[in-house]
Formats: C-alpha cells, sequence, structure tokens
C-alpha cells in the first residue's frame, strides 16, 4: 500500500517534482492544479518535455531523487521507461509525465484536462 495519500502536502510534493525536472533541463514544465476538476484522478499533473531517450530516462531519475530526498517517498507506479515516449511517475497526488517533444505534441494533456489551473514554470 502506497504511503502517499491523496491531499498529503501535494503541493510541496510537485514541487520537489518540478526541482527534479530542473536539475535535467527539462523544458516546457507545467503544473496543472485538479484540486477543484470534477472527477479528476490527482490533485496535481506535473508536465514535461524532454529531447531524447538519454534525457527523459535522466529527467525521471532526477525526479525519483529529489522526491526522495524531500519528501522521503518512492513513486507508486512507474510507466514508460522501456520505450522512452512518455514516462509517468505516478505519486498518487501528484503524476508526473516526462514526455518525447513529438508526443507532448500528441496527447494535449493540458487540452484534455482544460479546467485545470495551469502553471507555466520558467526555464
Amino acid at each position: 500500500m502506497p504511503k502517499i495519500k491523496k491531499g498529503l502536502n501535494s503541493e510541496k510534493l510537485s514541487d520537489a517534482i518540478v526541482k527534479g525536472m530542473q536539475e535535467k533541463k527539462a523544458s516546457d514544465i507545467v503544473v496543472m492544479d485538479l484540486r477543484k476538476v470534477k472527477n479528476a484522478v490527482a490533485d496535481f499533473f506535473v508536465i514535461c518535455s524532454g529531447n531524447n531517450d538519454r534525457q527523459l530516462e535522466a529527467i525521471a531519475d532526477s525526479i525519483d531523487e529529489e522526491v526522495y530526498k524531500i519528501m522521503k517517498e518512492k513513486p507508486w507506479h512507474v510507466e514508460g521507461k522501456n520505450n522512452k515516449e512518455w514516462m509517468i511517475l505516478d505519486y498518487i497526488s501528484v503524476v508526473s509525465h516526462v514526455f518525447r517533444k513529438d508526443r507532448r505534441e500528441f496527447y494535449t494533456l493540458e487540452k484534455l484536462w482544460g479546467d485545470a489551473e495551469i502553471t507555466e514554470i520558467e526555464d
């Protein structure tokens, strides 16, 4: 059973994820606040883009390290490490999405969750 519960300082968790993304020069970082969105699956989505397979893996590893260092938590579920087009680190209350640029444009999560409050993080 995962330790992180929905609402357990999800803002601090999303900040740690952003820090992990920034450490590896992720681009187009956005934080989507889903707390007021009906039927949302998490409190926040944190989304970024990377340029290639190596950078995507480095970003995902950095997120994992930063969250553990700050929150002492490991992801409940990780997906996409093999195909390296769209990697997800799911911490229950916050889900981080690490996209290769072309895949991000294809899926457009920001449009799918259009009711979310979106904060763009400066590169």
